[in-house]
C-alpha cells in the first residue's frame, strides 16, 4: 500500500467523482483509476460501486474508510512534526528532575531560558535517581538533574548548586520563635521523615555521633504530604533549600551545631551527542 493509493482513495471518497477527485489530485484519471485498482487488489475487494449518480463505499471500503483517513492523518502530521523541528519551530528538551530536587531554581532557570528561546518545549519529569539515569543512557532524556555521586567515565558533570537542610515546622510549633534548631532539641519532638532523601543517612550518623537519636512520627516519600503534615503541626521535616515553599504556615530554621549541605549536578550522557539547546541550558542553570 503506497501513500498516493491512500490519497486518491480518499479523494474519491471525498468528491464521489473519479474525474472530479483525479483533477483535485493534480493526476490524469486513468493515474487515479489505475491506484484504486490496485489498491483493491491488495485489499482483496472492490471499494468503489459506481452508478450515474457518482460512486460510494462498498462495505469492504466504509471498514477501510476510518483506517485509511487516520494513516493519512498520522501521514501528514508526522512530515508537519518534522518540517517545524528542521526549521527549529519547535526544540523538544527532555529534562529528568530527581524526586528529591526544589522546584524553585530550576523552574525559574527554565522560563528564563525559553524566553531567550522560545520555540523551546521543555517536558520535565520527575522520578528515582535510578530510573532517570537508566533513561537518560537509553536516549529518553537530555539532561538529568539529581544530587548523586555520579561516574565522570559514564556522564558529562556539571555542579550547578549547593544548598543548605533546613527544620521545616508550623508558624505555631515551640520552635517557630527559635532562631536555630539544636540536636538536641530534634531528637526530642516528632520528625517527619523522608526515606528517599539523600542526606538522610548523615543527619541521622550525625546526630548519633552527638548522642542523639531522632524519632520519625511519620515516614513519606512525598515532600507534599511531610509539608501538610508539619502544616497541622504533627512534627518538623528537614529539607534541602529549595524543597521548601513560601508558605505563611510553615517556618524553615538552620540546624544548630553542623553543617548539612548537599551539591546538585546536571549530568548528560557521555556515549550521546550533547545538543546545542541542551548545552544552552546547562550554562543558564549554572546561572542560578
Amino acid at each position: 500500500m503506497e501513500m498516493n493509493q491512500i490519497r486518491y482513495f480518499l479523494a474519491v471518497y471525498e468528491h464521489r467523482n473519479f474525474t472530479h477527485a483525479a483533477s483535485a489530485s493534480n493526476v490524469s484519471q486513468p493515474s487515479l483509476t489505475s491506484a484504486i485498482k490496485k489498491l483493491e487488489d491488495e485489499m482483496g475487494g472492490a471499494l468503489f460501486l459506481r452508478d450515474r449518480a457518482g460512486c460510494r463505499l462498498t462495505s469492504l471500503g466504509k471498514v477501510l474508510h476510518p483506517r485509511l483517513e487516520r494513516i493519512s492523518t498520522e501521514s501528514r502530521d508526522a512530515k508537519a512534526e518534522a518540517v517545524r523541528h528542521t526549521r527549529l519551530e519547535r526544540i523538544p528538551i527532555s529534562i529528568g528532575v530527581g524526586e528529591t530536587i526544589g522546584h524553585s531554581k530550576i523552574s525559574s532557570c527554565v522560563e528564563r531560558f525559553r524566553v531567550r528561546l522560545p520555540q523551546a518545549e521543555i517536558e520535565l519529569i520527575v522520578g528515582p535517581t535510578d530510573d532517570l539515569l537508566s533513561g537518560l543512557r537509553d536516549g529518553q532524556y537530555d539532561i538529568v538533574v539529581a544530587s548523586v555521586q555520579a561516574n565522570p567515565d559514564l556522564y558529562r558533570i556539571d555542579t550547578l548548586y549547593q544548598e543548605e537542610y533546613r527544620v521545616v515546622v508550623s508558624k505555631d510549633h515551640h520552635f517557630g520563635d527559635l532562631e536555630a534548631v539544636s540536636l538536641d532539641a530534634l531528637a526530642q519532638t516528632n520528625m517527619l521523615d523522608r526515606p528517599n532523601c539523600e542526606m538522610r543517612d548523615t543527619l541521622h550518623r550525625t546526630c548519633s555521633d552527638h548522642g542523639h537519636v531522632l524519632y520519625a512520627a511519620y515516614r513519606s516519600n512525598r515532600v507534599d504530604w511531610l509539608l501538610e503534615l508539619a502544616r497541622q503541626g504533627s512534627g518538623a521535616v528537614i529539607l534541602p533549600a529549595t524543597a521548601i515553599p513560601m508558605d505563611q504556615g510553615l517556618v524553615s530554621l538552620p540546624i544548630d551545631g553542623i553543617d548539612i549541605a548537599r551539591e546538585v549536578v546536571a549530568l548528560r550522557s557521555r556515549h550521546q551527542a550533547s545538543r546545542p539547546e541542551a548545552n544552552e541550558l546547562i550554562r543558564e542553570f549554572s546561572r542560578g
